[in-house]
């Protein structure tokens, strides 16, 4: 039998702005996930700085008054790593490494560390390291000491390249290899996606962490692997599912993020087709996030971006076991606020459910509201069966 390894986790400094373009409530959301982002990638999280400018600083980000106290405090407690919540242009970067003389990430290259720990097929690996290469390209100069250019000057005039410019060479030359790698993947995968033949496709969206796979899981009994954590699944997987006797292919895709990196955007596009190609969405939302509505208009805005914005769409509200809602007791004489869940006949009066006429409320994990669920998908998915076989249209009425 195994045994558990406890995870060792690395003491880790966040690092904000309160901006014009950023208010304070805003930049208390985005630090929240950047924490869970951290612990998702074996980080603890022990001290958060936040300073208010209107604009970043172009050299180091932040003012050199709170980089003073951010270096006392590293230095008093020994951390070894300091994450900020935008990402760094290359020179900032450098400054800013040079002034902390510890490890300096930012969201991004955050994201795309735990994208690389997540990445299990080759091409998912093939996708995060053409996204980490497109990254690493513009911040060579300031990554290792060995990269420092040459002096002019006597003697110093001869032919070859320099280690920065042979080092730059070599990404490059292995980024035009990695989008190779994936053009041929990607006509592979879409002689698959043909060969489907023509059941109807589904697809669930959503922002990361909102039970997409523990939803794929009840319905089509896969292994899908789920964890609350973010990006738990990376890998684009389809599943031959059948609800009363009518099948259609359901695909669970990598959650949306805010502030996604473009070298994700770009490297994923193709993992998105199962969502372009999809006959149908299924649009799920973690209901117990204080920041779900932001949420929703992430992804919303993710499927307009790849043309998907027009696509018939189920919203999900998912996770009513994990939302209470403050209340007081009217027969109680102190009156004191408790907390408690909605029932399902509450959520219906809600606004959520006006938001179309497909809005559904389930608990995934539990497994509740799942029958009534399970009905609507079946009622879009026969409309579109329908519509695409007229000739079949007999077979549903004699159910």
């Amino acid at each position: 039998m195994l045994e558990k390894v406890a995870l060792d986790y690395e003491k880790v400094v966040l690092v904000g702005l309160i901006t014009v373009q950023q208010a304070e409530e805003k930049s208390k959301e985005y630090l929240d996930e950047l924490a869970f982002l951290a612990y998702t990638a074996g980080g603890d999280v022990v001290k958060r700085f936040v300073q208010k400018l209107d604009t970043p600083n172009p050299k180091t980000f932040i003012g050199t008054g709170k980089m003073d106290e951010v270096l006392d405090y590293i230095k008093e407690h020994k951390i070894g790593t300091i994450i900020f919540d935008d990402e760094l242009s290359p020179a900032q970067q450098k400054n800013i490494s040079k002034i902390l003389e510890c490890k300096v990430l930012d969201r991004t290259n955050l994201i795309l560390d735990i994208f690389a720990q997540r990445a299990q097929t080759s091409y998912a690996r093939t996708q995060v390291e053409l996204a980490q290469c497109q990254y690493l390209l513009p911040r060579l100069s300031g990554m290792w000491t060995h990269l420092e250019r040459q002096k002019g000057g006597i003697g110093m005039r001869g032919p070859g390249e320099t280690e920065i410019e042979t080092d730059r060479r070599i990404v490059r030359d292995r980024i035009s290899l990695l989008k190779k790698k994936l053009e041929t993947i990607d006509r592979q995968m879409s002689v698959q996606r043909g060969n489907r033949g023509a059941l109807v496709r589904v697809a669930l969206v959503g922002y990361t962490n909102v039970g997409k796979s523990t939803l794929m899981n009840v319905i089509s009994k896969a292994e899908v692997f789920a964890e609350n954590k973010l990006f738990a699944t990376l890998d684009t997987t389809v599943r031959k599912v059948v609800i009363k006797n009518l099948p259609f292919l359901l695909s669970d895709t990598v959650g949306f993020i805010r502030k996604l990196p473009t070298q994700l955007v770009e490297s994923f596009k193709s993992t998105l087709d199962e969502v372009r190609e999809a006959d149908l969405l299924i649009h799920v939302v973690d209901i117990s996030h204080e920041s779900f509505e932001d949420h929703i208009k992430s992804v919303q805005l993710i499927l307009a971006e790849i043309d998907c914005s027009k696509k018939p769409v189920i919203m999900v509200f998912n996770k009513i076991d994990a939302y209470r809602h403050q209340t007081i007791d009217a027969d109680d004489l102190v009156t004191e606020k408790t907390e408690k869940h909605f029932t399902l006949e509450d959520w219906k009066q809600t606004w959520m459910a006006k938001t179309g006429e497909n809005a559904l409320f389930i608990s995934a994990l539990n497994k509740d509201n799942m029958e009534d669920f399970k009905d609507r998908v079946y009622q879009a998915v026969k409309s579109i069966h329908i519509e695409r076989f007229p000739y079949n249209h007999f077979l549903f009425e004699l159910e």
